[in-house]
């Protein structure tokens, strides 16, 4: 175990994570044209600020300003030639926040999906994947990060092409899929499918599972899909702050502290071993999160109608998971496009 995560995980049953980065940054003044990885760049301050929020409500892990810094997405702002530098210095700013924290923080470069649909049904090769992945993660891996956080993804052959990327890097890293259609991701990946499809990898990630998606009753959902595998390699839970809804005209998530506190423990109940939080959730959230785990012990793994009696009703009827006791109650939702 020569990674801070593995000795972390060995050292103690749940470990927090951050927060939102992309709704922390709109707030900030970023506006949903630009590209957040510029800001590590032209407004370093407040991606310090952000990092800094996260480790004072008690985070013991966060994510990098880097989820987009990869040469797909960055050509849509003419960047693409930067990818490189921006991961780096946004593991830079990581590692500066964490190394002056006073306790060991644990720094994840985030990497996020390229934005573009593989063969056969798109034009992505597996072989540019990896190639776009890979040099993202040098950045990464140059700039100081810990380990590598491939998120967000919903696809198999994306998935594997990160994998293969944090390889020829040489580094540890974890990996999250978004189940935000019905219980499956985009690209109709059930939760037990990425439990296989992570058994099989060369190069398994320390640790998988669920981020972002419809609300955190639908993320629990999908952490006990996980659970019901027996897979013994430890899960992340990083679910959004309750449901976006549209206020004057700007998308807000109505999850409250209190909300996300009882989230938190319930993830560590049904299994999760890394639990955060992605869209909507600030420091505010992360603070409740951080006294309802310190208080909390294990307990029952919870039902579905537990998790909605507390949470709130799924937005669908079961698909994904294999589970048939999904409370008939399902509200409407709108979909989110970033954290």
């Amino acid at each position: 175990m020569t990674d801070p995560l593995s000795r972390r995980l060995a050292a103690q049953p749940v470990i927090m994570a951050d927060g939102a980065t992309g709704t922390t940054l709109f707030n900030m003044g970023l506006s949903p044209r630009d590209a957040p990885e510029l800001w590590n760049v032209d407004h370093p301050d407040r991606i310090r600020a952000l990092h800094r929020g996260a480790v004072a409500a008690g985070s013991e892990l966060f994510l990098t300003n880097s989820f987009g810094a990869n040469a797909s997405r960055l050509r849509l702002h003419g960047a693409a030639h930067r990818a490189f530098d921006l991961a780096r210095i946004a593991a830079e700013l990581g590692r500066d926040v964490a190394d002056a924290s006073g306790r060991a923080v644990i720094v994840a470069g985030s990497m996020g999906p390229t934005g573009e649909i593989m063969e056969p049904m798109g034009t992505l090769s597996y072989a540019r994947a990896v190639e776009i992945f890979h040099e993202q993660a040098e950045g990464l891996k140059a700039g100081g990060v810990d380990l590598l956080w491939v998120e967000t993804l919903s696809a198999a052959e994306e998935f594997r092409a990160a994998a293969e990327a944090a390889r020829l890097a040489g580094m540890p890293w974890c990996g999250t899929m978004s189940f935000d259609t019905a219980g499956r991701t985009m690209m109709g990946l059930t939760p037990a499918d990425l439990v296989a499809l992570v058994d099989r990898l060369p190069h398994p990630p320390l640790a998988y599972g669920a981020n972002c998606g419809v609300g955190a009753s639908d993320l629990l959902r999908t952490v006990l899909g996980f659970a019901a595998q027996g897979a013994d390699r430890p899960i992340i839970a990083k679910g959004n702050a309750g449901i976006p809804k549209y206020v004057d005209g700007h998308i807000q998530y109505d999850g409250t502290p209190a909300l996300m506190a009882q989230y938190a423990t319930l993830a560590a109940n049904c299994g999760a071993r890394i639990i955060g939080g992605c869209c909507g959730t600030a420091p505010e959230h992360l603070s409740a999160m951080r006294t309802a785990l310190d208080a909390h012990r294990a307990g029952p793994r919870p039902s579905l109608d537990d998790i909605a009696a507390a949470l709130g009703g799924f937005s669908s009827g079961p698909d994904g998971p294999a589970d048939a006791d999904a409370p008939a109650r399902v509200r409407r939702h709108i979909r989110p496009s970033r954290d």
